[in-house]
């Protein structure tokens, strides 16, 4: 238990006010003390779930399926090695086959799961630090289009660090308040995930001063905020569509009230659905409306609310706005395309990629099938994937390419021991044993998973990983 965990008591209080009667207050503040489980979710974009439990009994790993993400997993690490080396420094994280993640944050895009099947075009209006936009791109198989957005702008360099790293290729980044999506991508998305700002009432679990500066007064202002993004959300999505709505928050205020906003505003154009039947034992956390209100001690987990409603006719916006400027992008020259293809299948065996090849000054870019849609809606920070840049010769490829395209690779892949690869997260060169008379690039793999790319030198293979990933802590290995 955390003694420490700061829960004032005008917020006990206010809990008190809608605990749901089958739920008890000693149990919740007992729960709110509790240390939170490690959980990880398995990224099958490039690694089967099989390959992960394989993996996590080599290390004598203990894993515990979470009951609603068949990717995920409660998990508990020998002790020696829970001390010495972050969870976050293990090799199966640095290769991007894990992500370590909530449980409870991982039922949102769960709830969306059934209307990614024939989506398109996909919505995450709040995207930081990325752990639902990564699952979102994984349930997706990569297919498709997933516009991810953030506001803050440290935040957005964090979610484009992580969505490298686990090998993301159909995701686009905005960098906008989430309200502008219903007037300027009106009706544009099949599927729509607003994980709200909120006051983060459910975290307390793993942050013990996140109620510090708790009060009434700031759930309130955060709600209205909540109910712009929502209605902004309906606007933006198709007739037809899925629209999941979700917080780390406990109160109604920033919940239902919200969810009633949206259902008051167009009452005939959009209806919940229930979310009972989501997994095994989701009632004990269904509310009267099909709601789940999930509290830290129902699944032992965070505290989470979500909601899932279907857009059932279209409503007129009447501030729709188009964007100003010319889109900053070019096919890319044909003859040079074909030199392209013609390269990456010599080097690597890949006989194409999927999508469409673009160029912005020197820089190629691969944009997913069916973002022509709505490329020039807003302004994106990021489009698809930098596969290179341009130069005299050809093309000279990126990291990127190698994270997104190197498990398809058949050629010049090299599989790197621990210490290797400990010295590549470095910004070190690897040594080879033999002398090689390989040339050009490598593909560098972890566990089995593409990291980036080197280039073959003789006895040495240099490395191309970009300087702001360059580690300096203690990775992979812990004991001496």
């Amino acid at each position: 238990m955390n003694a420490n965990t700061y829960i004032p008591q005008h917020f006990i209080d206010d809990v008190a006010s809608y605990l749901p009667a089958h739920l008890t207050l000693d149990d919740f503040i007992n729960a709110c003390r509790k240390p939170l489980r490690k959980s990880v979710r398995v990224n099958t974009l490039k690694m089967s779930v099989e390959e992960f439990k394989l993996a996590a009994k080599q290390k004598d790993w203990q894993l515990t399926q979470i009951p609603w993400c068949e990717d995920g997993f409660w998990l508990e690490r020998p002790a020696d090695e829970e001390n010495a080396l972050a969870l976050g420094n293990t090799d199966l994280h640095l290769s991007g086959a894990m992500y370590v993640q909530e449980a409870s944050s991982m039922l949102p895009p769960m709830a969306l799961k059934e209307s990614l099947l024939d989506a398109t075009h996909v919505l995450d209006m709040a995207s930081a630090p990325g752990s639902k936009t990564s699952q979102l791109a994984a349930l997706m198989n990569n297919q498709g289009v997933l516009v991810a957005n953030e506001l803050s702008s440290s935040r957005l360099k964090v979610l484009s660090a992580t969505l490298k790293r686990m090998g993301v290729g159909n995701c686009a980044l905005s960098h906008f308040d989430g309200v502008i999506f219903g007037d300027y991508m009106f009706e544009c998305f099949d599927s729509i995930l607003l994980d709200a700002p909120c006051s983060g009432e459910g975290t307390v679990r793993k942050d013990a001063d996140a109620l510090k500066n708790w009060s009434i007064e700031s759930n309130i202002d955060i709600a209205k905020v909540q109910k712009s993004l929502i209605k902004s959300a309906f606007y933006a999505l198709k007739p037809g569509g899925t629209l999941v709505y979700s917080t780390c928050t406990l109160t109604p205020l920033e919940n239902q009230q919200v969810c009633d906003y949206l259902l008051e505003q167009f009452p005939d154009c959009i209806e919940a659905q229930s979310l009972a039947n989501l997994f095994p034992n989701a009632e004990q956390a269904t509310t009267d409306e099909g709601y789940l209100h999930v509290w830290p001690q129902t699944f032992d987990s965070e505290g989470f609310f979500i909601a899932k409603f279907k857009k059932v006719v279209s409503a007129d916006n009447p501030n729709q706005k188009i964007k100003k400027g010319a889109f900053p992008f070019q096919p890319f020259d044909k003859k040079a395309s074909q030199s392209f293809t013609a390269t990456i299948k010599k080097q690597f065996g890949l006989s194409s990629l999927p999508g469409t090849l673009m160029q912005r000054d020197k820089e190629l870019w691969l944009f997913p099938d069916g973002f022509n849609a709505i490329e020039n809606k807003i302004k994106y920070a990021r489009l698809g994937i930098q596969l290179g840049m341009i130069h005299k010769n050809g093309v000279r490829l990126t990291h990127e390419f190698a994270t997104v395209f190197g498990g398809s690779c058949v050629k010049n892949t090299y599989a790197l021991s621990d210490q290797q690869a400990n010295d590549y997260f470095q910004g070190k060169d690897i040594r080879l044993a033999e002398v090689t008379n390989a040339t050009d690039e490598v593909v560098l793999t972890l566990c089995g998973c593409p990291i980036g790319l080197g280039k073959w030198q003789k006895n040495k293979i240099k490395n191309s990983l970009p300087r702001d990933l360059v580690q300096n802590s203690q990775l992979i290995t812990w004991q001496a």
